[in-house]
């Protein structure tokens, strides 16, 4: 079976987990991660920048009206996503081939429902969630049109990151990538063929994100039809059922790993509404700075994603020193990533700015922002790579409280202290070093109680006794 699974690994291509270089193996395996994730920023942007091209502004405002809810829920889908990639992980380093069938199956009907869950959802609670944000009267109806036509999109999200979470669990994080690219490009085109050619303009850009996200949906399913490994799904393998412990496992990582992603946007109006305290100026220059943050943190988190999964398949091997060295690697690459990325930024601030601002006054705004961030960035490493590490070997809910108290009421207290009293961008922007420093030392506290408990033996005792349940 071994000799089958490497034969197949040189094959499609796939990154070794297990064993070979781990420095090597896990930077060959965040690079495809980087340029998927930094693809769907620049794509973002690019769908952003037809609206305000080639619409009116209410239609711009009307489509940046909904970024928080989008990324509420998307990223509650990505988390889900990582819950499957760190399940399947455990199997296939076990060479479980049933737990791993078992796993893949019961992650579709689990990531598509939760798609669809929310797709009712925002389609019932579009207008209510829109006006508790206080969308402006001039945009509600646009606002509202765009996010009940985009949340149609939302099972076919999940489906995605079913699939990518699969796939990056068996080493293959090329893939994805190629298909993001696709989806990436036909978006761009159908966003100015319905908005240019169809005069249509917020519904337009809506329409063409859910056909591009069923698109790519349609492309990782079959590919996982015919790739010929563990991993091969196809939907005549849902008679197998659902399995009672994978789903429970599943649910139990990724809800936490959800919900995190969600709070994080939550909080982030908390830091929104304190930048919206200041002039028009300052709103404008510090909005023109976080086009910094999603490219940093984006590219940063391809790491964690190669931690917790290099963690799940040599947890599931029993290869434990080859699990704390991963942990080790994916610290010292996010940290080093984080800190060049940031470095360049210090830099080349005003250039960087000057991309998505003309006035100087703009541009000087930001760089008050700018200036504390890019010190801020190498720091988070060490909190989000340990929560990745967690999730790695199987614990979820309490690092989620811990980012929670740390990384989400911390800055709310922040806020209404500290900020409140000195009321200057850097009072507000440096709780991201302090929230995110306390929270790493509660994570790493975390991490190694955890790490300490588990043994190869006791791992594999509890591993098989809950299998053998049924």
């Amino acid at each position: 079976m071994a000799n089958r699974s490497s034969r197949a690994t040189e094959k499609h291509g796939e990154i070794q987990m297990t064993h070979g270089s781990l420095w090597k193996n896990m930077l060959l395996f965040s690079i495809p991660l980087m340029l998927s994730q930094l693809l769907q920023v620049l794509f973002n942007m690019a769908d952003v920048a037809v609206v305000g091209k080639f619409s009116s502004k209410e239609a711009l405002g009307a489509v940046g009206s909904t970024t928080i809810l989008v990324s509420l829920f998307t990223g509650f889908l990505i988390g889900m996503g990582s819950a499957v990639n760190v399940q399947v992980a455990h199997h296939l380093g076990a060479k479980d081939k049933a737990r791993t069938s078992a796993s893949i199956r019961t992650s579709f009907v689990i990531c598509l429902a939760t798609g669809c869950i929310i797709t009712v959802l925002c389609l019932l609670s579009a207008r209510f969630m829109l006006e508790l944000l206080d969308t402006k009267d001039d945009l509600i109806e646009g606002a509202v049109l765009y996010f009940r036509i985009y949340a149609l999109g939302m099972p076919a999200l999940g489906i995605f990151n079913f699939g990518n979470g699969v796939l990056s669990a068996n080493g293959d994080t090329k893939r994805p990538l190629v298909y993001l690219m696709i989806a990436g490009i036909l978006n761009v085109i159908l966003n100015l063929f319905f908005v240019i050619v169809c005069h249509m303009a917020e519904d337009g850009v809506a329409l063409a994100s859910i056909i591009t996200q069923y698109v790519s949906a349609a492309l990782i399913l079959m590919h996982m039809a015919r790739q010929g490994d563990d991993c091969t799904f196809h939907i005549r393998d849902l008679k197998g059922g659902l399995d009672k412990i994978e789903s429970k496992r599943i649910l139990g990582l990724g809800i936490p790993a959800g919900l995190q992603n969600a709070i994080f946007a939550v909080a982030n109006l908390f830091i929104q509404g304190a930048v919206n305290s200041f002039d028009s100026v300052m709103v404008e220059g510090n909005s023109a700075a976080a086009n910094a943050d999603s490219i940093i943190y984006n590219v940063m988190a391809a790491f964690y994603t190669a931690c917790s999964t290099f963690m799940g398949q040599n947890l599931g091997a029993g290869k434990r020193e080859r699990v704390l060295k991963s942990y080790f690697i994916g610290i010292v690459y996010s940290f080093v990533v984080g800190a060049v990325l940031g470095g360049a930024l210090y830099l080349f601030g005003r250039e960087f700015l000057s991309l998505f601002a003309n006035d100087e006054a703009v541009i000087e705004a930001g760089l008050q922002r700018t200036k504390i961030m890019c010190f801020s960035y190498a720091v988070s490493a060490f909190m989000d790579c340990t929560i990745a590490a967690c999730r790695g070997i199987g614990k979820s809910f309490a690092p989620t409280v811990i980012v929670i108290m740390g990384s989400c009421v911390f800055r709310v207290v922040w806020i209404y202290t500290v900020f409140a009293h000195f009321h200057t961008i850097p009072s507000l922007y440096l709780l991201y070093i302090f929230s995110w420093t306390i929270t790493a030392i509660a994570e790493i506290i975390c991490f190694t109680i955890n790490y300490k408990k588990l043994n190869r033996l006791q791992f594999f005792d509890n591993y098989n006794i809950e299998y053998s349940k049924q």
